[in-house]
This record gives C-alpha cells, sequence and structure tokens, in this order.
C-alpha cells in the first residue's frame, strides 16, 4: 500500500477513535488528601458539593435549587462557579450546598439546617405548596462533586418483566408521593416497603447516603491513600423523621428511620435535614475512564448503528439513481444535443434543453431567497464545525454548557460568508437593492430566532423558572449580534458586491416560455412533500435521542454517529433535490429556484410533525406555560433546520444546473 494511503488511513481511524470514544482535552484531574497532608498544596482536602438546577419530565420548567426553600450558605452567589454562556442559556445555575465533606473521613447523620413552617402563616403554605408540587411532578436534584454528576441508582423491572436490573440516574428525587393503597406514583423502594397501607402524603428526602469512591494516586507506608482521585459518588435519598427515629436509637438508621410526611393538619411542621458519608477505595477504575458508568447506562449506542445501516441504505438507493440519470440518460442527452449541426436537426430538441433559455431566469421574490440562502449557509458552516469540535472532545458532556456556547460564538462569527453568499446570489440575479439585501442578511433571520427566544423568556421569567436568561446575558447577545455578526456579514456583503457577478453558461431569453401544463407528480407541492421524505427518514432515528437529550434530560454524547448522520443528511439532501429538479426540467419547468430550497427544507416540516408526535406520545408534561415552551423552542429549531436543509438542497441543486447546461452548445 503506497504510504499516502497508510498516512490516510491512520488519520481515519484516529478521527473515528476520537469521535466515537470520550477523550476529555482541557480537563486536569484534583487529587484529594487528608488534611494534614492538604498542607502542602499539591493536594486539597475539602471535597465542594454543588448543587444544580431542579427539573423534570412532566415539566419542562426548571427551578434554582433554593425556589423549594432547600438548605442554602448564606452566600450562595459569591461562592459560585463562573457560568459560561451556554450554561446561562441552558438554564444551569450551579450553586455551593451547606454538604461539607472532608476526604477520608466518614460522618453519620449530619445535620445541615432545620426548617419550621407555620401553617396558619401564608408564605410557609406557599414553600409547602411549593414541595409538594415538586413532590407531584419528580422534580429532580442534580448534584456535582469533582466536576462529576452524582448517581442515583436503584432496581427497574426488566423489558421482559422477569426479574429486575439496576439502573443509574444522574439526578435523584426531591421526594415521593405514595397514594392510600400505598403505590408510590414514581420509584422510591425505601418508602413502599416502610410504609403501610392507607397511608397517603408527600415524603421530602431530607436525608442522603453519600458513597464516595476514589483511585489512590499515591499510598504511604501503612499503604492507606495518601492522595486519590475521585471516581464516582453515588446518592440513596431518604425520608426520615428524626423525631421519632431519636427515641428508637440513632435518628438516621435505617431500622429505625420512619418516613417524615408533609401535613396539612395542626400548626407547626418542622424539617430536617441531614446527611451521612463514606468513602470507599476503587483501583480498578481509572480517572479518566470515571464518566463510562454514566454513559453506558444510556441506551443510545445499542440502536445508533441500526440508524446509520437505516440512513446509509437510502443514501445507496439516491446515489444508484443519481449515477443512472447521470452516466446514462443525461450523458447521452448531452451527446446527441452537441452532436446537432443544423437547424433541423435542433428542431428535435425536447425536455430540458428546450429551456435552457429560460433556466437561469431570476425567480420571484429572489432577494428574500439569497436571505435565506446565505443565512442557510451560515447555520451550515456553524453546524460542522461544532460537530468537528464536538468528535475532537472539546465540547464533551464534562465541559458543561461548552457546546452551546461554541455553537453561539461560531455563529456570530460566520457573518461574512452570510453576507458574501447573499450578496453574490442577489447580485447574480440581476439585483440592485444591495442595502436592503445586506440588512435583511444581517438581521431577518437572526431577528426571528431572537424574537421567538425573547418571548420564551418572558414565559420563563413569569414563571420564575431558572432558565430565564438575565437580563444582562440578553444586553451580552445582542451585543454579539449587532457587535460581531452585524458588521461580519457587512464586509461580506461588501466583498460579495465587488466582485464581477457570476457568469450564467447560457444566455436567458427577454420572453419567458410558456409551462406546459403539468402531470400531479411534477406539480410543486407534491414535490416538495415527497422530497422531505428521505432526508428525514435517515435522520428521525438519531433525532429520539436528541429531543430525549432536551426534553427527558438525559446525557447526549454519541457525537460520532451524529457527525456521521449529518453528513448523511448533507448527502440525502443535495440528491433529493437534484433529482427531483431534474424531473422538473425534463417536464420543462424552469422554476428550480424556490423549489429545490423548498424540496429539502420540507425535512423540517416533517421534523415538526414528529415533534408533536413526541410530545403526544413520549412526554407527559402539562400545563399551558410547558406546552407553550415546548412548541416554542420546537420552533426555532424547526426553523434553523428548514435553512439549514433548504439551502444544502438549494446549492446542489444550482452547481449541477450549471454543469448541466455548460456542458451543451447553444447557438
Amino acid at each position: 500500500m503506497p504510504q499516502t494511503t497508510w498516512l490516510q488511513a491512520t488519520f481515519a481511524v484516529s478521527f473515528l477513535s476520537s469521535c466515537f470514544g470520550f477523550y476529555l482535552p482541557g480537563l486536569s484531574p484534583v487529587s484529594y488528601c487528608d488534611k494534614a497532608t492538604s498542607e502542602s498544596g499539591t493536594c486539597q482536602n475539602n471535597v465542594r458539593v454543588f448543587v444544580n438546577r431542579l427539573n423534570s419530565e412532566h415539566s419542562v420548567i426548571p427551578y434554582e435549587y433554593h425556589y423549594f426553600d432547600f438548605c442554602i450558605v448564606p452566600d450562595e452567589y459569591e461562592g459560585s462557579p463562573v457560568e459560561n454562556l451556554g450554561q446561562v442559556v441552558f438554564g444551569d445555575r450551579m450553586r455551593p450546598s451547606p454538604y461539607l465533606l472532608d476526604f477520608g473521613v466518614a460522618r453519620e447523620c449530619v445535620s445541615v439546617c432545620r426548617k419550621e413552617y407555620n401553617l396558619k402563616d401564608a408564605g410557609d403554605q406557599e414553600k409547602l405548596r411549593k414541595l409538594k408540587s415538586g413532590i407531584s411532578l419528580n422534580y429532580q436534584h442534580h448534584w456535582i462533586v469533582d466536576n462529576l454528576p452524582i448517581t442515583w441508582c436503584y432496581q427497574v423491572p426488566t423489558i421482559n418483566g422477569e426479574g429486575s436490573e439496576t439502573y443509574c440516574s444522574t439526578g435523584f428525587p426531591m421526594g415521593c408521593y405514595i397514594s392510600r393503597d400505598g403505590t408510590p406514583r414514581y420509584p422510591c423502594p425505601i418508602q413502599s416497603e416502610a410504609l403501610t397501607k392507607k397511608q397517603e402524603g408527600y415524603f421530602v428526602y431530607n436525608h442522603v447516603d453519600l458513597v464516595v469512591m476514589y483511585n489512590p494516586t499515591e499510598s504511604d507506608e501503612s499503604g492507606t491513600a495518601a492522595s486519590a482521585r475521585i471516581i464516582r459518588v453515588d446518592v440513596e435519598p431518604r425520608t426520615v423523621d428524626h423525631a421519632a427515629s431519636a427515641k428508637l436509637g440513632n435518628a438516621c438508621d435505617r431500622s429505625s428511620a420512619k418516613p417524615l410526611a408533609i401535613v396539612d393538619t395542626g400548626d407547626k411542621f418542622a424539617l430536617n435535614f441531614t446527611y451521612s458519608v463514606r468513602f470507599v477505595e476503587n483501583k480498578e477504575v481509572r480517572w479518566s475512564s470515571r464518566w463510562d458508568y454514566i454513559l453506558d447506562a444510556q441506551p443510545q449506542s445499542k440502536i445508533q448503528w441500526f440508524s446509520i445501516l437505516n440512513s446509509l441504505v437510502i443514501v445507496l438507493f439516491l446515489s444508484g439513481m443519481i449515477a443512472l440519470i447521470l452516466v446514462r440518460t443525461l450523458r447521452r442527452d448531452i451527446a446527441r444535443y452537441n452532436q446537432l449541426e443544423n437547424s433541423d436537426d435542433a428542431q428535435e430538441e425536447y425536455g430540458w434543453k428546450l429551456i435552457h433559455g429560460d433556466v437561469f431566469r431570476a425567480p420571484h421574490k429572489g432577494m428574500l431567497l439569497s436571505v435565506f440562502v446565505g443565512s442557510g449557509t451560515q447555520v451550515l458552516i456553524m453546524t460542522l464545525v461544532t460537530l468537528v469540535f464536538a468528535c475532537f472532545g472539546f465540547l464533551s458532556p464534562a465541559n458543561r454548557g461548552a457546546l452551546m456556547t461554541c455553537a453561539m460564538f461560531v455563529y456570530v462569527c460566520l457573518g461574512t460568508p452570510a453576507g458574501y453568499v447573499s450578496s453574490r446570489l442577489y447580485k447574480m440575479m440581476g439585483g440592485d437593492r444591495w442595502k436592503a439585501n445586506v440588512l435583511l442578511t444581517a438581521l431577518f433571520c437572526p431577528g426571528i430566532v431572537f424574537t421567538l427566544f425573547f418571548t420564551l423568556n418572558i414565559v420563563l421569567w413569569a414563571e420564575g423558572s431558572s432558565a430565564a436568561v438575565p437580563f444582562t446575558t440578553l444586553l451580552a447577545l445582542l451585543g454579539l449580534w449587532f457587535g460581531i455578526s452585524v458588521p461580519l456579514t457587512f464586509l461580506g456583503a461588501y466583498f460579495g458586491f465587488k466582485r464581477r457577478p457570476l457568469e450564467n453558461p447560457v444566455r436567458v431569453n427577454q420572453i419567458p416560455r410558456q409551462i406546459p401544463d403539468q402531470s400531479m407528480y411534477t406539480r410543486p407541492l407534491p414535490g416538495v412533500l415527497m422530497g422531505g421524505i428521505l432526508p428525514f427518514g435517515c435522520i428521525f432515528i438519531q433525532l429520539y435521542f436528541i429531543l430525549n437529550s432536551l426534553w427527558a434530560h438525559q446525557t447526549y454524547y454519541m457525537f460520532g454517529f451524529l457527525f456521521l448522520v449529518f453528513l448523511i443528511l448533507l448527502v440525502t439532501c443535495s440528491e433529493t433535490a437534484v433529482l427531483l429538479s431534474y424531473f422538473h426540467l425534463c417536464s420543462e419547468d424552469y422554476r428550480w429556484w424556490w423549489r429545490s430550497f423548498m424540496t429539502s427544507g420540507m425535512t423540517a416540516g416533517y421534523l415538526l410533525a414528529y415533534c408533536l408526535h413526541y410530545y403526544l406520545t413520549k412526554l407527559d408534561i402539562g400545563g399551558f406555560a410547558s406546552a407553550f415552551i415546548y412548541f416554542g423552542y420546537t420552533l426555532i429549531i424547526v426553523f434553523l433546520v428548514w435553512l439549514l436543509t433548504g439551502t444544502i438542497g438549494f446549492l446542489a441543486t444550482y452547481w449541477f444546473v450549471r454543469k448541466v447546461y455548460g456542458s451543451i452548445k447553444v447557438d
């Protein structure tokens, strides 16, 4: 094998291994040790526990930790880690917690705080109402230790119903609701065993048992770990009536602890929050692979290859049809047309050759089309660059918010290609309103996205959600838009208008040719509807996992598969648009401009239908606000996908039409 081939193969293997593996560049491990050793400064003793927003599968509105009146530190904002732009937009709110851990020091039943409620006070009644509401909707805690999510493992029935298996989640519920027949609404096995029938109520998990697993990196003479790295943290939440259990011995002992329900009778109600912690040594798991048990618990990789094979079959089918047209039909037509030497033979022309004088006629609403193609080019390059960075591990789940931050910064920095493509296309169409073109390119499509986002943010503000973007962040987003993206769009449009317009391979007739009556299959609407089915068929399985990561709060990490699916989508949209445009040209219909954009852009229409199906069948959310937020963000995603896929189809068809009509001899 030649040396260059070996180098290409080596690069391909390295790229795929980085895509499908899990590599965290830029993240350095933290070493922990006992208090005496930590004074040297090479390691630290304090293991900090951070709390994040609480969310639920039954509501798309997340809330901050203090919203439910849990134990907080006095200055929670002062000790909070700095959040990047992606974390703020996604609603992550990491705050320091009062749960204090010293490495290697086991503790039992440590008191965190005590909450007392006067049931006659309106403010305390509202706090208890929020607790009950959060428990009934199964809101989940998300705690973080050493940049690693704390996991809650419990038993779930197997698919075939025989036995059970352990499932680990990166969140644990804030409580459990038990009906009168003793059946929990959500998984809470500890309480369901302890409760008797006719004991209905809302139970707050006011005690947690933490298990911190570590891998020793250095040991002293006695064999005890002198320094170590945390590789896993498990939590087991419980609800404990400390006052009743203290009379039987240890207030947090598992055998004597009794569940504590939120009551509606009496004058006062109290909640004691406690925790226990123990440290377990584990030499089998290395720090670099500590995320594996979290990612392996996700069912994503089990059917990803089926999605890829399904998409590849569609691509091979389309490629075969394209090859059949280009190699046999189209090449034969071009050869025959180029052999015509007299006018009598020229009368035998038919099909797509007859409309050579109209195929490059400027379309209706050409400025709007150029604006959409320019903005779609911006989205296309942004998606490609972001996926490449994600494949190499720079945007892994450990870098929280990095994916969204990268996407937004790459998007605003790509204003130059948007302005350049839009201006070149508009000038090629013969347009002369260059000021309107550049303003629409810079403001129209981003304005639609920002308007939808701002409207949704108002609803989140009204609900008191942590996902509501602060006003200062909105100003920062506007600064990125008008301070970076808009000037770069103007710069790209300047270079685009300064260059000579693209020369078409054939001249345009002054009088447009009459389009003959079309059959049902070559009319615009059936063609557009058919054009979006195949690209959507390539991505709909991947969409399920993406929607789960957005709305069911699962971790998405299969960026290698996503990159391959994106490439397949790129090829499928291009081939579909080219194939249908060729059929329309053969039926002497030269209106391919908008049709090529809408044909592949119809993929977004099927995406909207799938999101509606996902909402009705997979999600169990209620309330107008949750539905409004879901469909609002869905519209933003659908609009961006429409620009992306429409631009792919248009650019591929434009290249195809220029190649075809540039290969024939026209008088």
